[in-house]
């Protein structure tokens, strides 16, 4: 069974950090665009971050520019949100998705075909 386990959500105050993993298990997904997203209550789940199978190339979206970094680990087969200068517009739950392709790094939920089960991110003012 193929699962994506995200872990490192919590409850925060402005300014501070955290770093989100997303490890997976029942197949490799070395070879996969790895992204997250997020969702935040009563809103649309939303784009945050992606990366290409080898980590050559990554985007984000606008709000968490020079804030949000991912990386991945291959040998681990683990995907990271590194969150820094953390705002209280980041609450959400963020999940941990891949694609079935190598790239490239799509915006929209439905590119995507496997999805972890959410951490929550709570940032207080």
């Amino acid at each position: 069974q193929v699962q994506l386990v995200e872990s490192g959500g919590g409850l925060v105050q402005a300014g501070d950090s955290l770093r989100l993993s997303c490890t997976a298990s029942g197949r490799t997904f070395s070879r996969n665009v790895m992204a997250w997203f997020r969702q935040a209550a009563g809103k649309e789940r939303e784009f945050v971050a992606g990366v290409t199978w080898n980590a050559g190339y990554t985007i984000y979206t606008d709000s968490v520019k020079g804030r949000f970094t991912i990386s991945r680990d291959n040998a681990k087969n683990t995907v990271y949100l590194q969150m820094n200068g953390l705002k209280p517009e980041d609450t959400a739950v963020y999940y941990c998705a891949a694609r079935t392709f190598m790239e490239p790094i799509q915006t929209t939920r439905t590119a995507y075909a496997f999805w972890g089960q959410g951490t929550q991110v709570t940032v207080s003012s």
